[in-house]
Protein backbone atom coordinates (compact mmCIF):
# COMPACT_ATOMS: atom_id res chain seq x y z
CA UNK A 1 0.00 0.00 0.00
CA UNK A 2 1.23 3.46 -1.03
CA UNK A 3 1.47 6.32 1.64
CA UNK A 4 -0.46 9.33 0.74
CA UNK A 5 0.61 12.28 2.18
CA UNK A 6 1.77 16.16 0.91
CA UNK A 7 4.70 16.35 -0.80
CA UNK A 8 7.87 16.58 1.44
CA UNK A 9 8.44 20.13 2.67
CA UNK A 10 12.09 21.35 1.94
CA UNK A 11 11.71 23.95 5.27
CA UNK A 12 11.55 23.13 9.18
CA UNK A 13 11.14 24.38 11.71
CA UNK A 14 11.72 22.16 15.13
CA UNK A 15 9.78 23.74 18.44
CA UNK A 16 11.41 23.35 22.15
CA UNK A 17 10.83 25.28 25.23
CA UNK A 18 13.09 27.71 25.15
CA UNK A 19 11.96 29.39 21.98
CA UNK A 20 9.54 31.04 24.30
CA UNK A 21 6.64 33.46 22.95
CA UNK A 22 9.36 33.56 19.80
CA UNK A 23 7.35 30.45 18.73
CA UNK A 24 4.39 32.25 17.53
CA UNK A 25 6.63 34.53 14.79
CA UNK A 26 8.61 31.92 13.83
CA UNK A 27 5.20 30.21 12.18
CA UNK A 28 4.34 32.96 10.77
CA UNK A 29 8.08 33.09 9.08
CA UNK A 30 7.69 29.76 7.64
CA UNK A 31 6.49 29.87 3.87
CA UNK A 32 3.27 27.93 2.87
CA UNK A 33 4.21 24.05 2.58
CA UNK A 34 6.73 23.98 4.99
CA UNK A 35 7.11 21.43 8.23
CA UNK A 36 7.60 21.86 11.90
CA UNK A 37 8.06 19.17 14.39
CA UNK A 38 6.45 19.83 17.47
CA UNK A 39 8.89 18.44 20.73
CA UNK A 40 8.45 20.14 23.87
CA UNK A 41 9.50 17.26 25.29
CA UNK A 42 9.96 18.96 28.89
CA UNK A 43 6.06 20.86 29.12
CA UNK A 44 3.94 19.10 31.61
CA UNK A 45 1.73 17.10 29.23
CA UNK A 46 -1.13 19.02 29.93
CA UNK A 47 0.02 22.09 28.81
CA UNK A 48 2.49 20.24 25.73
CA UNK A 49 -0.81 19.39 24.66
CA UNK A 50 -2.78 22.36 24.47
CA UNK A 51 0.45 24.32 22.80
CA UNK A 52 0.01 21.52 20.61
CA UNK A 53 -3.47 22.06 19.57
CA UNK A 54 -2.64 25.84 18.90
CA UNK A 55 0.46 25.51 16.67
CA UNK A 56 -2.14 22.81 15.18
CA UNK A 57 -4.57 25.30 14.76
CA UNK A 58 -1.90 28.01 13.21
CA UNK A 59 -0.40 24.94 10.82
CA UNK A 60 -3.93 23.88 9.51
CA UNK A 61 -4.78 28.18 8.50
CA UNK A 62 -1.55 28.38 6.87
CA UNK A 63 -0.72 24.97 5.42
CA UNK A 64 2.17 23.82 7.21
CA UNK A 65 3.10 20.09 7.73
CA UNK A 66 3.01 19.36 11.11
CA UNK A 67 4.75 16.13 12.75
CA UNK A 68 4.65 15.49 16.59
CA UNK A 69 7.75 14.22 18.23
CA UNK A 70 6.60 11.30 19.83
CA UNK A 71 4.90 7.26 18.80
CA UNK A 72 3.41 6.73 15.38
CA UNK A 73 0.13 6.08 18.44
CA UNK A 74 0.67 9.10 19.72
CA UNK A 75 0.24 11.08 16.11
CA UNK A 76 -2.20 9.30 15.44
CA UNK A 77 -4.35 10.52 18.57
CA UNK A 78 -3.01 14.09 18.35
CA UNK A 79 -3.71 14.15 14.59
CA UNK A 80 -0.53 15.45 13.69
CA UNK A 81 0.61 14.52 9.58
CA UNK A 82 3.43 12.84 11.41
CA UNK A 83 5.45 11.54 13.86
CA UNK A 84 9.57 11.98 14.15
CA UNK A 85 11.68 10.08 16.67
CA UNK A 86 13.58 6.96 16.39
CA UNK A 87 10.40 4.67 16.04
CA UNK A 88 10.62 6.05 12.54
CA UNK A 89 13.40 3.36 12.45
CA UNK A 90 10.93 0.53 11.94
CA UNK A 91 7.84 0.25 9.40
CA UNK A 92 4.68 1.12 10.30
CA UNK A 93 1.37 1.01 8.82
CA UNK A 94 -0.63 3.89 7.90
CA UNK A 95 -0.51 7.62 5.90
CA UNK A 96 1.87 9.08 8.35
CA UNK A 97 4.76 10.97 7.33
CA UNK A 98 7.58 9.37 9.71
CA UNK A 99 11.18 11.87 10.60
CA UNK A 100 14.05 10.50 11.74
CA UNK A 101 16.99 11.85 13.65
CA UNK A 102 20.40 10.37 12.69
CA UNK A 103 23.86 11.72 13.87
CA UNK A 104 26.30 8.84 12.24
CA UNK A 105 26.50 6.22 9.86
CA UNK A 106 24.67 3.54 12.35
CA UNK A 107 21.58 6.38 12.76
CA UNK A 108 21.37 6.96 9.25
CA UNK A 109 20.95 2.99 8.65
CA UNK A 110 18.71 2.24 11.19
CA UNK A 111 16.71 5.45 9.98
CA UNK A 112 15.66 3.70 6.36
CA UNK A 113 12.03 3.38 6.93
CA UNK A 114 11.79 7.23 7.88
CA UNK A 115 10.25 9.33 4.89
CA UNK A 116 12.76 11.65 6.03
CA UNK A 117 15.97 11.87 7.77
CA UNK A 118 17.16 14.62 9.86
CA UNK A 119 21.13 14.65 10.09
CA UNK A 120 22.68 16.52 12.45
CA UNK A 121 24.34 18.71 13.77
CA UNK A 122 26.00 20.04 10.48
CA UNK A 123 27.32 22.61 12.23
CA UNK A 124 27.72 24.13 16.40
CA UNK A 125 24.42 24.56 17.58
CA UNK A 126 23.08 26.28 20.90
CA UNK A 127 20.76 23.37 21.57
CA UNK A 128 23.71 21.01 21.78
CA UNK A 129 26.50 23.50 23.16
CA UNK A 130 29.84 21.52 22.94
CA UNK A 131 28.47 19.04 20.69
CA UNK A 132 30.67 17.94 18.26
CA UNK A 133 29.63 19.00 14.97
CA UNK A 134 29.77 16.93 11.38
CA UNK A 135 31.15 19.98 9.38
CA UNK A 136 30.66 20.15 5.65
CA UNK A 137 32.60 17.43 4.25
CA UNK A 138 31.58 14.45 6.44
CA UNK A 139 28.27 15.48 6.42
CA UNK A 140 28.24 15.70 3.00
CA UNK A 141 30.05 11.94 3.20
CA UNK A 142 26.96 11.09 5.22
CA UNK A 143 24.25 12.17 3.04
CA UNK A 144 25.41 10.87 0.17
CA UNK A 145 25.06 7.33 2.34
CA UNK A 146 21.44 8.24 2.92
CA UNK A 147 18.62 6.00 0.78
CA UNK A 148 15.76 8.95 1.91
CA UNK A 149 15.99 12.43 1.76
CA UNK A 150 17.84 14.69 4.11
CA UNK A 151 17.39 17.67 6.17
CA UNK A 152 20.63 19.41 7.55
CA UNK A 153 19.91 20.51 11.19
CA UNK A 154 22.55 21.92 13.50
CA UNK A 155 23.13 25.54 13.48
CA UNK A 156 21.39 25.95 10.02
CA UNK A 157 20.30 29.13 7.80
CA UNK A 158 19.58 29.16 3.85
CA UNK A 159 23.21 30.36 3.56
CA UNK A 160 24.93 27.50 5.44
CA UNK A 161 21.63 25.16 4.05
CA UNK A 162 23.01 26.23 0.21
CA UNK A 163 26.94 24.98 1.24
CA UNK A 164 25.73 21.77 2.29
CA UNK A 165 25.94 18.99 -0.55
CA UNK A 166 23.63 16.22 -0.61
CA UNK A 167 20.67 17.64 1.24
CA UNK A 168 16.96 18.07 0.28
CA UNK A 169 16.06 20.54 2.77
CA UNK A 170 16.93 22.13 6.39
CA UNK A 171 15.64 22.63 9.59
CA UNK A 172 16.34 25.17 12.31
CA UNK A 173 15.53 26.65 15.19
CA UNK A 174 16.91 30.05 16.09
CA UNK A 175 16.99 30.42 11.74
CA UNK A 176 13.45 30.97 12.17
CA UNK A 177 13.33 32.60 15.65
CA UNK A 178 15.53 35.74 15.00
CA UNK A 179 14.25 39.23 13.55
CA UNK A 180 15.93 38.47 10.24
CA UNK A 181 15.15 34.73 9.35
CA UNK A 182 15.32 34.34 5.87
CA UNK A 183 13.56 31.70 3.78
Amino acid sequence: MTRRHPPLPRLWLMTDERMGNALWPALKRLPKGSGIIFRHHATPPAERRALYEAVRSIARKRRLILILAGSPRQAIGWRADGSHGRSAHRRAPGPLLRTAPAHNARELHAARHADLILLSPAFPTRSHPGAPALGRARFGLLAARAKKPVIALGGMDERRARSLPGIYGWAAIDAWTRRSATR
